[in-house]
């Protein structure tokens, strides 16, 4: 297979791929992002991910199973100005966007709100796929799993975890629907310590550490969880909030 040599930083290919890094409106309209790193490349073709294109730097090497047609090789410079990460040993590659994870009937599900940190949702991503959880669901106002940040911390999780988009509304209908639980992680005084409730067969919503969550999709839950913490102590982390949510869900 022949690899075409790039040297200008003014390439459509280079060009295209910055864009893609940096623009979730492009990345939808293309129904494509951006991957970074060996590793990513074969959990990528392992998955029977689309990989539509491959960049090298300095030198081509091989992936077993790897079937790509676009494949491209630049010097350091050129691939640290397309790659969305700093000093990456490489490839850079673009994948199609398709469904996340298996589908089916969920036994259980992570809700997102409004968690705007992409690496907070894609470590979300990974402790899911850790712990089979059941889906990720993403409502409001949420970072894009596909930015190369959310993807870089998912590890892989990207291509096997399922990945659910929802309005608040839907989320209801869905919660019913499976025959599921719904409740919110909310300091309050109705809420229940997580260490004492059956979570097999709910949907536990995580908000933003700033606002939490919404008193919408509070109202529209069933019931309140709250994560025991010595008093005093700031609120968690939404990654480790909803890591230890899972956690409980999957025990």
């Amino acid at each position: 297979m022949s690899i075409e040599a790039l040297s200008s930083r003014k390439n459509q290919y280079i060009l295209r791929l910055r864009r893609l890094a940096s623009e979730p409106d492009f990345r939808r309209e293309e129904g494509e992002f951006v991957c970074d790193g060996m590793k990513l490349l074969k959990e990528a073709v392992e998955k029977g991910a689309e990989i539509r294109s491959v960049l090298w730097k300095e030198r081509a090497e091989t992936a077993e199973g790897l079937n790509c047609s676009r494949q491209y090789l630049a010097p350091a410079e050129l691939f640290d100005y397309a790659s969305p990460m700093k000093n990456s040993p490489g490839p850079v590659f673009t994948v199609a966007m398709g469904p996340s994870g298996s589908q089916g009937r969920l036994r259980n599900a992570i809700v997102l709100e409004t968690i705007q940190d992409p690496g907070n949702v894609g470590a979300v991503l990974r402790t899911a796929k850790a712990l089979d959880i059941g889906a990720v669901i993403l409502t409001g106002d949420c970072a894009d799993i596909y930015s190369p940040k959310a993807v870089r911390a998912s590890m892989g999780a990207i291509f096997r975890q399922r990945v659910i988009y929802a309005s608040r509304r839907e989320l209801k209908e869905l919660a019913e629907r499976e025959g599921l639980r719904l409740y919110a992680a909310a300091l309050s005084d109705r809420a229940e310590d997580i260490r004492r409730l059956e979570l097999k067969g709910a949907m536990v919503c995580v908000g933003s550490e700033g606002q939490g969550l919404s008193r919408e999709l509070i109202e529209l839950c069933q019931g309140e969880v709250i994560i025991p913490m010595a008093p005093g102590s700031e609120s968690l982390n939404a990654a480790v909030a909803a890591a230890i949510i899972m956690w409980e869900m999957a025990r």
